[in-house]
């Protein structure tokens, strides 16, 4: 009789076991979708079209810009007339192409310098770069009535995490018949330290009193870059002044950088660029 009560018991308790492996698991994920659905939760979710960004070293964002600024079809007048235009807003995920050069409608993100700090901003990467002997001593400040700046993200298209922000600060279309003697025509400024990647300066120098080989290494220094070498691919033709030399800084991978220095005789204008 005992030996029967345990065999029952034992059998029982086998049941009991099979049943909780087949419904207990059902029953307690509707307790814990209950449990959810019963109240509200917020959870913070990150996507590449929010403008993460990866940190990139000195010659990486050097690179993506300079590729960035070449995917740009356009000769430099149609370029400076474009960033005066409205552009329409862009998200990542609808960008064509290897890279791209778009206005950041979004604006800062909070660690980047904003559109009331931009004018000191750029004043104090002018004063460093007279400093350094790139820029002469006579260059003018800039300022809100005269200028124009522009946010833009400089993006590779299959990995737009890679990203760097720049401001582009421009002499105002509206200031007519100016005096644009030691006045930045053009620049681009790194919208995360404030460093100037890219100018146009008329000066009262002229190319026999500069030393573009000083400039680049200086620059190069500044910008925290490896020591350039000359661009031996560099011919007469390249550009539409004569005055000009080439230098080349290693990029992303086995990708390069191209940075010219250069003047315009006539109006006198001395440019650093990564560009085209």
């Amino acid at each position: 009789m005992k030996k029967k009560v345990r065999n029952l018991s034992f059998l029982l308790f086998v049941v009991l076991i099979m049943a909780f492996s087949i419904w207990g698991p059902e029953a307690l994920a509707k307790y814990k979708d209950r449990a959810i659905l019963d109240e509200t939760h917020a959870q913070a979710v990150e996507s590449a079209s929010e403008g993460y960004r990866y940190t990139l070293n000195s010659n990486e964002k050097l690179y993506i810009l300079s590729r960035c600024l070449n995917s740009q079809n356009l000769p430099e007048s149609e370029q400076n007339a474009l960033t005066r235009k409205e552009a329409e807003e862009l998200d990542y995920t609808d960008l064509e192409g290897t890279y791209a050069f778009v206005v950041n409608h979004r604006g800062p993100s909070g660690k980047e310098i904003t559109s009331e700090e931009i004018y000191e901003a750029c004043n104090k990467g002018l004063d460093m770069l007279k400093s350094l002997a790139i820029l002469p001593d006579g260059v003018r400040d800039v300022d809100a009535a005269s200028y124009d700046a522009t946010l833009y993200s400089a993006i590779d298209v299959p990995e737009p995490q890679n990203n760097v922000a720049v401001w582009k600060m421009s002499l105002s279309t509206s200031q007519k018949n100016y005096n644009k003697e030691n006045r930045l025509i053009d620049a681009y400024i790194d919208a995360d330290d404030g460093k100037i990647y890219e100018f146009y300066v008329r000066t009262s120098l002229d190319w026999e009193q500069l030393d573009p080989d000083d400039i680049v290494a200086e620059w190069g220094s500044y910008m925290g870059l490896t020591d350039p070498r000359p661009y031996e691919a560099a011919n007469p033709l390249m550009e539409s002044t004569p005055y000009f030399r080439k230098y080349v800084f290693s990029g992303m991978g086995n990708g390069e950088t191209v940075v010219t220095v250069g003047f315009y005789e006539g109006i006198n204008e001395l440019f650093l660029k990564i560009s085209k």
